[in-house]
C-alpha cells in the first residue's frame, strides 16, 4: 500500500503568464510523480475556490503562495505517512482536511495539484502509463481515442470581446486516427489565418487558446467564415468536418435577456437563434447555449435541438455530480465538458463522469484558457474514454503538449477514434 514519503509545491506560471502550482509526491517506495495544473478565465460560480493571494502588488492579486504554503504546511505535515490503498482514499483525505463545500479553505488548486502528483506517483510505482492508471479509476482499460474539437475563432473572454460568442471550434468527422485529424485541421486553420488576413487585414495573431481572432463584425460572421475556411482548403462541411461552438451566454447574460449582436433576446428567443444556427451550419456541438442558472430554458433548448447536436453543459455543470444529477432530472443537457479543476480531485470528476455516462450523455474532456505544457490531459481523455477532447488551437507548445501526447499514445496503443 502506497505511503506519501513527501509533498512539495512550487508556484509556476501559466500560458497566461498568471500563477498556477506545481506539486510533487514522493511514495516511501521510491516512486515519484509531479505535475501541474490549469486555470481557468471563463469560470462558473459553481466551481471549486481556486485559492490566490489577493495581494494587489504582486500579479496583481493572481499569486498562489498561499496556496504552495497550503500544500507544504498543512497538506504534507497531515497525509506524511497515510496509507493510501488508492486514488479514493487520498482525495477522501484531502477534502476532509480542506472541510469546506467548495475547497475554500485550501483551495482547490492545492488539492488538485496533489491530487494529479499522487496520481503520477501511483502510475510510476505500478510502472504502467498515466492513461492505463486513469482508465483503472473507472474499473476499465481503453478502448479509444478521443475526436478533436479544435479552436479555429475566439471572441469573448478569451479574445478580448470583440464578439460575444467564446469560441467556434473544428471537429474532424471522417478521420479515425489523431495524426489524420491534425493534418486536416492544419490546412484548415492556415487557410482560415489566409482569410481573416484578406477580409480583416490581420496577421496571424492568437486569442488565449490559440483561436485566431479578427474584428469579426458579427457572431454570425464567425460562423460563416468557419464555413467558408473549411471549403477553400478543399473539405466538404458537415461530411468532412463539424463546427461546434461554446456560447458561454452567463457572459453576455443580464437583466433576465441575452444582450446579442445589439439584441435583448429572451429565453425562448436565445432559444430559436442557436436552433437556426444549427440549421444553417454543420453544428455537432452547443456549448453553454445558456445562462447557468436558467435552467428552465435549458431543457427546452435540449429538447428544440437536433438529436445530430450535443447540447453541452461547461458553466451549467462545473464537473459538479449534483448539478450534473440536477440536470439529468430535467433533461437540461446531453453531454458534459469534463474539467477536473472545477471539481478539485480526480475522484470527484470520476463521479462526475460515471454519472453523465449513466444518462447516456457524451463526455467532452477538456482543458481551460490558463494552461502549462504539462500532458496529463491527454492521458485522462484516452483513460476515461471520452467521446471528444478540448484542448485549443493547434498552436501554443501548452496545447500542443496534449496533441502530442495524443500521438504517443496512438502509436503506442494502437487505438483509433471511432467512425462517425
Amino acid at each position: 500500500m502506497p505511503e506519501i514519503a513527501a509533498l512539495h509545491a512550487l508556484e509556476i506560471l501559466d500560458s497566461r503568464g498568471r500563477p498556477t502550482l506545481y506539486c510533487t509526491c514522493t511514495l516511501t517506495s521510491g516512486a515519484v510523480g509531479a505535475g501541474s495544473i490549469p486555470s481557468g478565465a471563463s469560470t462558473g460560480r459553481a466551481e471549486a475556490h481556486e485559492l490566490r493571494d489577493r495581494d494587489p502588488r504582486r500579479y496583481r492579486g493572481l499569486g498562489c503562495q498561499q496556496a504552495v504554503h497550503n500544500v507544504n504546511e498543512v497538506i504534507m505535515p497531515a497525509l506524511k505517512g497515510l496509507p493510501c490503498a488508492d486514488q479514493a482514499v487520498l482525495d477522501a483525505a484531502l477534502i476532509a482536511l480542506d472541510g469546506t463545500p467548495n475547497k475554500g479553505r485550501l483551495g482547490a488548486n492545492a488539492l488538485l495539484a496533489v491530487s494529479l502528483a499522487f496520481a503520477r506517483a501511483c502510475a510510476a510505482d505500478q510502472r504502467q502509463p498515466l492513461y492505463a492508471y486513469f482508465s483503472a479509476l473507472l474499473g476499465d482499460m481503453p478502448r479509444r481515442l478521443p475526436r478533436l474539437t479544435v479552436n479555429l475563432f475566439s471572441g469573448g473572454k478569451h479574445a478580448g470581446g470583440q464578439v460575444a460568442i467564446q469560441d467556434v471550434l473544428l471537429v474532424p468527422l471522417k478521420p479515425t486516427s489523431i495524426r489524420e485529424s491534425l493534418a486536416m485541421l492544419y490546412d484548415v486553420y492556415q487557410t482560415a489565418a489566409e482569410l481573416i488576413f484578406e477580409r480583416y487585414g490581420m496577421r496571424l495573431l492568437t486569442a488565449d487558446e490559440g483561436g485566431l481572432a479578427p474584428n469579426f463584425p458579427d457572431d454570425e460572421t464567425m460562423l460563416r467564415d468557419a464555413v467558408t475556411a473549411m471549403e477553400r482548403a478543399g473539405y466538404r462541411p458537415g461530411e468532412d468536418l463539424g463546427l461546434a461552438i461554446d456560447v458561454a451566454s452567463s457572459h453576455f447574460y443580464a437583466d433576465g435577456h441575452y444582450h446579442l449582436n445589439g439584441q435583448n433576446l429572451t429565453g425562448t428567443e436565445m432559444i430559436a437563434q442557436i436552433e437556426r444556427w444549427t440549421r444553417a451550419y454543420p453544428l455537432i456541438s452547443v456549448e453553454d447555449g445558456l445562462s447557468e442558472e436558467d435552467w428552465a430554458h435549458w431543457t427546452q433548448l435540449t429538447a428544440a435541438l437536433p438529436s445530430r447536436v450535443l447540447t453541452l453543459g461547461d458553466d451549467l455543470l462545473c464537473t459538479n455530480p449534483e448539478r450534473i444529477g440536477k440536470a439529468i432530472r430535467l433533461q437540461a443537457a446531453t453531454a458534459l465538458l469534463l474539467k477536473v479543476n472545477q471539481i478539485g480531485t480526480f475522484t470527484e470528476a470520476a463521479q462526475a463522469a460515471r454519472l453523465a455516462r449513466s444518462a447516456g450523455w457524451q463526455i467532452v474532456v477538456s482543458a481551460r484558457s490558463g494552461e502549462t505544457e504539462d500532458n496529463w490531459l491527454a492521458d485522462l481523455a484516452v483513460g476515461w474514454h471520452g467521446d471528444y477532447i478540448k484542448v485549443g488551437s493547434i498552436t501554443q507548445s501548452e496545447r500542443l503538449a496534449k496533441y502530442n501526447r495524443l500521438l504517443m499514445i496512438e502509436a503506442e496503443t494502437g487505438l483509433s477514434i471511432p467512425r462517425v
